[in-house]
């Protein structure tokens, strides 16, 4: 295991735990599958793992309406189980980072139910955001918030005495309520929640929805400000429009709650960590959120979102150096993850827009999957080439595709129901990963079904079939991983841009042992004289050139 800071090089694999793996037979994942095949994850040469939520749930959004932050789902196993995986990652050499959910609870959980049955003005209800509504009799909710799922933010209850009443805020789902941040009961519980699974070994925790929790007092009307912003076409370029404070987004005030977390994880040795899920499209604003006092990773969504360009990439990559910088902090960097269609999928659309990630804006784009994994294959080495630490979501080091042609009756994101079966929402980067074998299940359960249905065609994307080819994406993983691991000069450290390359090609140096060199262009460049190719994503051309979509490492 590494030092303290281990965390500011580390590079985290994403387990969707529904779609991992299964141990008991039921088509969805759980722990026993995750504990079975902990040895993929290690054999990768990553350094933890992310779990996103396995706590107790009526999964309206797949496990983040929480009904008890201190338990554990039945359909995932059990406390015990929980207990044993933590004790089995470490003997593998893996940290462990749950998922945390502090913006709402479910709406079963059962705060709500004591809120609901005591009706207005009492204490209980203090705990969530409920407001009387507009109108005569209060029948037009109380501000124009919207949900992030589509549909307003607010839900109206019926009292205890069977009439219309007030209204409950919820940014997400109805099933998710939102909670009261200014409410003491709300900071205490969550404190108690973070050190119930500090003290069991957890090492860290991912904050869902992290510049969320403070409202704006008052609770005003949205209006038109849109967040995040997006890209707008301005003679010819994407630019985003001037930053403006919301509401309900990234407030100042919500940096005093992470004060109060971050000097719990210090009071532990080692101490803990956090990364921050924070959808804050201004580089300043997420700084914030990483101060030494405060978090002490974001995931970098500008670098996500960034099209398979390089001018733009080079944009992202320098505001997120200069701005991590000032707070000292090591950028985390990401392709993909469970809310956003797979960045193979998004790699391979002909056109490349800025701030592209939902499956409702490419679905109508043409696209070639060949295209795509160059790319991805390209971006990888960009990825771990970078100062910092990065995240690989479960299945990308497979080379897996967005599923996009889910049958309408199969999906369960809540998006779907919300917008009027107009937004597929994010179900298609959630299909089960395929382990071995020539048909669906490939492994991933002994039912004959899994929870999500995968494709007819994924036999040659299974880990047994990439496993040993070196021309696989899993090869490419592996060998990539382990020499950033034997490589000093990557991971935290500085960086320098080699100012000869053109502006398709992204070209930097690590130190004077290391240099990347990646052609996001269509034309072939020459490689560096002197150089000597430690690893490339794709071959080179016969002169040893660098075609495009394709990147490599070098030691000058």
């Amino acid at each position: 295991m590494h030092s303290e800071n281990w965390w500011r090089s580390a590079v985290i694999y994403q387990v969707y735990i529904r779609s991992f793996a299964d141990g008991d037979g039921d088509g969805l994942g759980d722990i026993a599958g995750l504990r079975s095949r902990l040895g993929h994850i290690a054999s990768l040469g990553v350094d933890a793992i992310w779990i996103n939520p396995w706590y107790p749930s009526p999964m309206a959004d797949a496990g983040y309406d929480v009904i008890d932050y201190r338990d554990v789902e039945p359909r995932f196993g059990t406390l015990a189980d929980a207990e044993a995986l933590v004790t089995e990652a470490h003997e593998h050499g893996l940290r462990v980072l749950l998922d945390i959910v502090p913006n709402h609870t479910s709406d079963r959980h059962p705060w709500f139910a004591e809120a609901l049955a005591t009706g207005p003005a009492s204490a209980a209800r203090e705990r969530y955001m409920f407001r009387p509504g507009r109108g005569e009799s209060g029948e037009l909710a109380p501000n124009d918030w919207v949900s992030t799922f589509g549909g307003p933010a607010w839900t109206r209850v019926v009292e205890p005495d069977g009439q219309p009443g007030e209204w409950y805020l919820h940014l997400f789902a109805p099933e998710q309520p939102d909670v009261n941040w200014e409410h003491a009961d709300v900071r205490g519980d969550f404190a108690d929640t973070l050190r119930f699974w500090f003290d069991r070994g957890v090492d860290g925790f991912r904050i869902d929805v992290a510049h969320s929790l403070i409202k704006e007092p008052g609770l005003p009307d949205v209006g038109d400000l849109v967040y995040p912003r997006k890209y707008v076409e301005v003679d010819g370029e994407f630019v985003l429009p001037p930053w403006s404070p919301h509401p309900h987004w990234d407030r100042d005030e919500v940096h005093e709650v992470y004060r109060e977390w971050r000097a719990i994880a210090d009071s532990y040795s080692p101490p803990r960590v956090f990364v921050a899920e924070a959808w804050v499209d201004e580089p300043e604003r997420l700084s914030h959120y990483l101060r030494p006092d405060e978090l002490h990773t974001a995931f970098n969504f500008g670098y996500l979102v960034a099209p398979w360009s390089g001018p733009e990439m080079r944009k992202t990559i320098d505001e997120t150096l200069a701005e991590h910088g000032t707070v000292g902090a090591p950028p985390t960097w990401v392709l993909s993850n469970h809310d956003v269609v797979r960045h193979l999928s998004r790699y391979a659309r002909a056109e490349q827009i800025p701030g592209r990630h939902r499956l409702r804006e490419l679905l109508d784009m043409p696209y070639d999957l060949a295209v795509g994994e160059r790319r991805a294959r390209a971006a990888l080495l960009l990825t771990l080439g970078l100062p910092g630490g990065a995240y690989v979501y479960q299945g990308e080091e497979l080379g897996l595709p967005e599923v996009e042609d889910l049958p309408d009756e199969v999906l369960q994101d809540p998006t779907w129901e919300r917008s009027g079966h107009t937004d597929r929402g994010r179900d298609g980067c959630r299909v089960p990963i395929p382990w071995s074998g020539d048909a669906p299940p490939y492994g991933f359960t002994t039912a004959a079904t899994t929870w999500l249905p995968q494709p007819e065609d994924w036999a040659p994307l299974t880990v047994a079939t990439e496993s040993g080819d070196p021309a696989s994406m899993l090869e490419l993983y592996r060998q990539a991983l382990h020499l950033r691991r034997a490589t000093k000069e990557l991971g935290d450290g500085p960086m320098a841009w080699r100012t000869e390359a053109g502006e398709d090609v992204l070209a930097f140096d690590r130190g004077e042992g290391f240099a990347c060199v990646v052609n996001t262009g269509s034309t072939p460049v020459p490689l560096p004289a002197g150089a000597t190719v430690l690893l490339a994503s794709g071959d080179l051309t016969a002169d040893g050139g660098l075609p495009g979509d394709t990147a490599v490492w070098l030691k000058p």
